[in-house]
């Protein structure tokens, strides 16, 4: 479980940041809106923590990025701006919940725990991307007639592909989502597991490829002849 924190306060990002590990959840920190933008559209985080008046882009804006390309992650909106209109523009560009500073530990906590709590009600059972679909439930990938089971770790790998067609996915997210922050997993464990899904996918006669963007990372493409 990871949360992304997007809050240019560096002295406030850091507390949030202890608190969300004291939770038992991992972390992440971008202080600048725009940076906040290109790592939540990755689509790999369980919730964020989104602060309104950010340099580059403001957290309105960038929940309705958000939304916009259907990336659906929970989002805990945190600012010192109170005002009803404010709430209101916070909830209508898609976030989950309004907290404002100050604010209490124990009503972080509760409210951060509510929103991933949410996460469950929005991810589907079956991914689709062109011609091809996997069942979160039994990690069975299919194109058409045609369809076989993948490890846990290919799974993984390409529910993460699957998130954001659009967005590369990089090796470093993928080391640390699918082997964790403390494994000694590397590039060639990726590799590995990106040649392996690239085979199924041929056998299965998918339209689908995972291709790779030099230094940047891993997407699915569909090409049709």
């Amino acid at each position: 479980m990871r949360v992304l924190v997007i809050e240019d306060e560096r002295r406030l990002a850091g507390t949030l940041a202890d608190i969300i590990e004291e939770m038992g959840y991992g972390s992440a920190i971008r202080t600048d809106g725009i940076q906040g933008l290109d790592e939540a559209m990755t689509g790999i985080y369980d919730a964020i923590v989104l602060d309104v008046m950010l340099p580059g882009m403001n957290g309105f804006e960038i929940l309705r990025q958000l939304r916009q390309a259907k990336i659906e992650t929970p989002v805990l909106m945190l600012t010192a701006r109170s005002e009803l209109a404010d709430r209101v523009e916070g909830l209508n560009s898609g976030a989950d919940y309004y907290l404002t500073k100050p604010f209490e530990i124990p009503e972080f906590q509760a409210c951060l725990r509510a929103v991933i709590r949410r996460q469950g009600q929005i991810i589907p059972e079956i991914k689709q991307f062109d011609d091809l679909s996997l069942s979160l439930t039994d990690g069975r990938l299919s194109c058409g007639s045609r369809s076989l089971v993948l490890s846990s770790k290919e799974k993984d790998i390409i529910s993460l592909l699957f998130l954001n067609p659009q967005v590369p996915v990089s090796k470093e997210i993928i080391i640390t989502k699918v082997w964790g922050f403390d494994s000694d997993a590397g590039d060639n464990n990726v590799e590995a597991y990106i040649s392996f899904l690239r085979k199924k996918l041929t056998l299965l006669g998918s339209n689908v490829q995972i291709t790779a963007q030099r230094r940047i990372g891993y997407r699915l493409e569909a090409s049709h002849s």
